[in-house]
């Protein structure tokens, strides 16, 4: 169920940290779904952490994107560490989002 972003269109990130798509629902349509990654990835000492939560309230420089030949959704960020200076940190979304029926859902690793 995970790799979402094989059946779903116009995947884009709002505000951060919710992610927005178009989802195929196995009828031949295109459901619009969300999913506050928020609730789903934190920050754990400057590293993506699935499992965690509320990784943007300790992040800047946000962004995401379809990267390689492969468009594998991206999500990069530069974390706040416990001490120091802010660390770069990337995390591949199609590792733990599925796409449930043209829902978007997260699949716990």
């Amino acid at each position: 169920m995970v790799n979402f972003h094989e059946s779903s269109q116009n995947i884009w990130l709002e505000d951060g940290h919710i992610l927005h798509a178009e989802c195929g629902n196995g009828e031949d349509e295109y459901v619009e779904s969300t999913l506050d990654l928020d609730y789903y990835i934190g920050n754990n000492d400057g590293s993506f952490q699935w499992g965690g939560e509320g990784f943007s309230g300790s992040a800047s420089d946000i962004s995401f994107d379809m990267e390689g030949d492969d468009g594998v959704p991206v999500l990069r960020a530069n974390l706040n560490p416990y001490e120091g200076d802010p660390v770069e940190a990337n995390v591949n979304l199609a590792e733990c989002i599925g796409n449930d029926c043209g829902t978007l859902v997260f699949v716990s690793p």
